[in-house]
């Protein structure tokens, strides 16, 4: 885009909150921020002012910007958790925060213990626990967790089962704050119907008589001149407010929300552009990631409707590769890919003869016979030589006819099989901007996959590879002597004072580790 339709999109984008995407000429992300109004956000970058450009940073990323895209939210709050999922997902090079593995604070239930209670967490596990949240006002979650432990009078202490051995340390019913469920001071099923009903104003039911007493009271406080305590209800009624202001819980893959990005419209014009007879309802994107010849792996998104279709993402570790090559990995992830389609589709051998198997697992498809759908479109991250791995394995299983592009990221040209010359999109279509998020989308799953082998393979140790290595002797190796270096450098006689390890077995160990250092 120019400058002056950079500025164009600009003064149509609305006053409304919102998550602004940045993109360099490439299409790739390059910032993310939110904005409580975009409209005068974004005047920063297109209309900036002196005291805006005298950050060398802030001219670098505004000389950067090539396009943008914005999704509407309802409230700052939620632009924020949209922010961060962003951010988290693509790391763009301009931003700082939020580029880690810290997520928002989320409010866990333990009703599945005996006396349950309320507790922070980061992550949402698999657990019994009713979790409520996120929330993007850890202070105003904080002091809301208090008031309400301390209204209906909830434990706050970390016993899984507390009883009277913890009670002899504990004062919280001294001051009121418990009502001691521990030496049944209050039966359990009392103390289950308070947790209940904390979990249900969580829920919504019953907020707004909450508070309207906490303002009644308020009011009354200071109708009394006891300003003191109408400034705690006051600061207890604006946490409740931050606390309960409602928020959508975004997951992976681009949200359908208002704002620059069309998938029904971008998807028409990619089908108009590619000279499909109808829009590729179903899309599939493969991508690899080579992080070291250790970590090979390929991922798989699925776009349905031009949105992502989260459930139906697949990553794959290369198996028969050794090394770093895109077109074996990409015929070895094409082949595991498809011949489980057709493996799957068990009325594939009622092919009648003369129709192809791609089209008969079509036909298959739109009469929900089929266990996975197949694509109207694959495409592959890369140009014609990952295009032509492509097909080559698409031939060897049977589905040659298959509809397959190549996206090449440095132009963003797009090949088609058997043609030389490549197709190049305004970078400002829809059906380019559609395709740029599936493969965006390809390259941050694979990514995040190959990421997470890297930080297993990290918490491994050395000591794993030894002959008779068991988890307790080498937990007890490493308590003793913190490392492998460490351990080198001791004699059989130093390792064999641990219970449980004979000299003999410390001096093949220490011979191990020097002839493998």
């Amino acid at each position: 885009m120019t400058k002056a339709e950079l500025k164009e999109r600009w003064r149509a984008t609305p006053h409304r909150p919102g998550v602004y995407l940045m993109k360099d000429g490439a299409g790739g992300i390059i910032y993310v921020g939110k904005a409580k109004d975009l409209k005068r956000r974004l005047a920063n970058y297109f209309s900036p002012s002196r005291k805006t450009l005298e950050h060398h940073k802030t001219r670098a990323l505004i000389a950067s910007i090539a396009s943008f895209d914005y999704y509407e939210t309802r409230s700052d709050q939620e632009a924020l958790l949209l922010e961060q999922k962003f951010i988290k997902d693509y790391r763009p090079h301009y931003n700082i925060q939020f580029r880690d593995d810290k997520r928002f604070y989320l409010l866990k239930a333990a009703r599945h213990e005996r006396i349950p209670r309320f507790t922070l967490v980061r992550q949402k596990k698999d657990d019994k626990a009713r979790y409520f949240g996120p929330f993007a006002h850890a202070t105003a979650l904080k002091e809301t967790l208090e008031w309400i432990n301390r209204h209906y009078r909830l434990r706050t202490c970390t016993a899984r089962h507390p009883g009277e051995k913890e009670y002899q340390h504990c004062h919280a019913d001294v001051i009121r704050q418990c009502s001691a469920p521990c030496i049944n001071r209050i039966s359990p099923e009392e103390y289950q119907a308070n947790f209940q009903a904390a979990m249900d104003l969580l829920e919504g039911r019953g907020r707004k008589d909450v508070l309207d007493g906490i303002r009644d009271e308020m009011m009354e406080a200071a109708d009394k001149l006891d300003f003191e305590k109408a400034a705690v209800l006051r600061d207890i009624h604006e946490n409740l407010v931050k606390t309960f202001e409602p928020a959508r819980r975004f997951t992976k893959g681009s949200p359908d929300l208002p704002g620059t990005v069309r998938p029904d419209h971008d998807l028409a014009e990619l089908g108009a552009a590619l000279g499909m007879s109808e829009p590729p309802a179903i899309m599939e994107c493969f991508d690899i990631s080579n992080l070291s010849s250790n970590h090979i792996v390929a991922s798989m998104v699925r776009f349905t409707n031009g949105r992502p279709d989260n459930q139906a993402y697949r990553r794959y570790r290369i198996r028969s590769v050794d090394g770093q090559n895109d077109f074996a990995s990409m015929i070895e992830v094409i082949r595991r890919r498809y011949s489980r389609i057709l493996r799957e589709s068990a009325a594939i051998h009622e092919k009648p003869e003369g129709m192809s198997a791609y089209a008969w697992l079509k036909q298959l498809s739109a009469e929900g016979k089929a266990p996975i759908k197949v694509p109207d479109l694959v495409i592959v991250d890369g140009g014609k030589g990952q295009l032509s791995a492509a097909m080559e394995e698409l031939e060897s299983v049977g589905l040659s006819d298959m509809p397959v592009i190549g996206l090449a990221k440095q132009h963003e040209e797009i090949f088609f099989p058997g043609e030389s010359a490549p197709l190049r999109l305004d970078h400002e279509t829809g059906a380019l901007k559609l395709m740029q998020r599936i493969r965006d989308e390809a390259h941050r799953f694979a990514n995040n996959y190959n990421e997470l082998l890297v930080r297993r393979r990290v918490k491994e140790s050395r000591l794993d590879a030894f002959p008779g290595m068991s988890q307790k002797r080498k937990e007890l190796l490493l308590s003793r002597f913190k490392s492998v270096s460490n351990l080198r450098s001791r004699t059989p006689d130093e390792v064999a004072s641990l219970p449980g390890i004979s000299r003999a077995w410390a001096e093949k160990l220490l011979v191990w580790l020097g002839d493998s250092a």
